[in-house]
């Protein structure tokens, strides 16, 4: 397949979930993990906990002050928010390269960031979801896609 998928985390504050998407991360092939404002840094114990494949090690994992300033070359900046006008991910088409940002667990992303993405998409829940749980509905509905979309291509001559 084309293109690549890349992850970001905005102010995360559960060390859990953390472990939990660099796991995500590596099983759905994500190229990059990017983090900004993160506020587990004293809790690495429980990072590791969930993090029993050491994606770390495979995976880049970058840390700064700034998103914005992550997103990869080429990638589509696509936040992922309940946030009003997000596409529905059922409906959603991912692109080609991805950068999908994620808010805090405790909070949105805000206008700043959402003022960066092109897209903005949702998984259509009653209330909010565990940040490393909608990670990984958002890469295996990507990888789903993909699969779907691989199947009706014709063989290559």
């Amino acid at each position: 397949m084309r293109g690549f998928s890349s992850i970001g985390l905005l102010r995360p504050k559960c060390p859990s979930n953390i472990g939990g998407v660099l796991r995500l991360s590596q099983n759905y092939d994500v190229s990059m993990i990017a983090i900004a404002g993160d506020r587990s840094l004293a809790r690495r114990a429980a990072i590791a906990s969930t993090n029993t494949t050491k994606a770390e090690r495979h995976i880049p994992l970058m840390r700064g002050d700034d998103l914005h300033e992550m997103i990869p070359f080429g990638a589509v900046p696509v936040a992922v928010d309940l946030v009003d006008g997000a596409t529905p991910l059922p409906s959603y088409q991912h692109p080609t390269s991805a950068f999908y940002v994620f808010g805090p667990e405790d909070g949105a992303l805000g206008a700043a960031t959402l003022s960066w993405c092109r897209d903005r998409i949702m998984v259509p829940t009653h209330c909010c979801m565990n940040l490393h749980v909608t990670v990984g509905i958002v890469l295996y509905d990507r990888m789903a896609k993909a699969m779907r979309a691989a199947r009706k291509m014709p063989e290559a001559a």
